[in-house]
């Protein structure tokens, strides 16, 4: 019956290599699936009696399905939040039931704003911390919800002009934004209080008197800001602040009538020019901003992610958690192209991408299954003749038998 037997276990590991073929094919289209190879052993009996009865042997087995976890190939996709890790390592993920291990980067957000993949495990990532970097030592879901930017109100800002040298004192006095005829040359830009809220804010600028000496008054939503009289804002025969260093000017003393705190702004002059020709305003940058909505998400190769909102500010979420095994091929399959560490697989190292041992970020782009759909037919075809010919043995066995039973009658 020895036949037999080895021929039944050369069946059993052809079909289980058929199996794992078949699991393969199947999943060539399955993001971030590796792929897995039947690996076989001879048998022999432990016990045998003779040196013939060793040397024939007792079959084969499957002894292990290893997982190959050679990279797959990447491709772009329209969604910021797809991701794909181009080297070593897996995207840690959590749900009720623990952390579990990806390569699979199909993520989106939940209605509470948590990114998830398909079946609702949260990407896990690094926290920011309050003095810039990221806390390694904790993980924490990454929430797109809670990613608002809070409004800054208006303090400083910069003004970058000229004033024409040419210019003559106006006609009527004193200053009153409201006529023209009062004042010299004017520029307009916007600041903003405590809770948003944009304002006009309106420079005026007057030439006295004397040469080289102008006064600045300015306007916040038509009311006036700082000292009645203005500020004095003087030049020297280069054209030239004067002295240097000493353009900067406060206007306090605007309370908002919206509830907000009062603003208290200074702007520094001290690039303003005093040059023959026509009055012209290179910039004018202040430091407030308003309330902002999430507009995109961004993720760099190190797997930093940036939240861009719609006031022009970007915040750093977090940087993702990555993870790696010693022995990547001890990891359990879960199914849904996840995988959890177990005592084969060794201890989980935890890093970041980018670094030692760890691969990159792509955003907006998915690796794909590393099933070579060629080699898989083959090993099918291979698989199938295998198996045939454990038949054609089982069959010619049986052949010999009957032809003893024949002998004996």
């Amino acid at each position: 019956m020895s036949a037999f037997n080895i021929a039944l276990s050369g069946l059993t590991a052809a079909s289980t290599d058929l199996d794992v073929v078949s699991n393969n094919v199947a999943n060539a289209d399955t993001i971030g699936f590796k792929s897995s190879r039947a690996e076989f052993a001879d048998v022999y009996a432990a016990g045998a009696v003779n040196l013939n009865q060793s040397a024939v042997g007792e079959g084969t087995r499957v002894d292990s399905t290893a997982q190959q976890f050679t990279q797959g190939d990447i491709t772009t996709t329209s969604s910021n939040l797809d991701l794909a890790i181009s080297g070593d390592g897996f995207f840690t993920l959590q749900d009720a039931s623990g952390t579990v291990y990806s390569r699979n980067g199909e993520f989106s957000p939940d209605k509470f704003g948590n990114v998830v993949n398909a079946t609702g495990q949260a990407l896990q990532v690094y926290p920011p911390t309050a003095n810039g970097g990221f806390n390694t030592g904790t993980t924490t879901d990454l929430n797109l919800e809670t990613a608002q930017s809070a409004p800054n109100a208006t303090t400083t800002g910069t003004v970058i002009l000229n004033l024409p040298a040419n210019s003559t004192a106006p006609t009527v006095a004193p200053f009153d934004p409201t006529n023209p005829d009062s004042y010299t040359e004017s520029t307009s830009t916007t600041v903003y209080d405590s809770l948003g809220n944009a304002s006009p804010a309106t420079f005026y600028f007057v030439q006295t008197a004397v040469p080289n000496q102008w006064t600045v008054h300015l306007t916040v939503n038509g009311t006036a800001v700082g000292p009645a009289a203005g500020q004095p804002l003087d030049f020297n025969s280069a054209g030239a602040v004067t002295p240097a260093g000493g353009g900067t000017l406060a206007f306090d003393g605007y309370t908002p009538t919206d509830g907000a705190a009062a603003l208290n702004m200074s702007f520094n002059f001290n690039q303003a020019t005093q040059y023959g020709g026509s009055f012209g305003v290179s910039s004018i940058i202040q430091d407030g901003y308003s309330t902002g909505q999430l507009s995109t998400v961004s993720i760099d190769g190190n797997g930093v992610v940036s939240a861009v909102y719609t006031n022009g500010r970007t915040t750093q979420l977090g940087q993702l958690a990555m993870a790696n095994f010693p022995n990547p091929q001890g990891l359990k399959q879960l199914g849904d192209t996840n995988w959890a560490q177990t005592y084969t697989s060794g201890t989980v190292v935890q890093g970041t991408a980018g670094s030692a041992g760890f691969g990159t970020i792509q955003s907006g782009a998915l690796e794909s299954s590393n099933v070579d759909l060629t080699t898989e037919l083959v090993n099918m075809i291979t698989a199938q003749r295998a198996f045939q010919a454990n038949a054609q043995s089982i069959t010619t066995a049986n052949q010999l038998s009957e032809t003893v039973i024949n002998i004996t009658h």
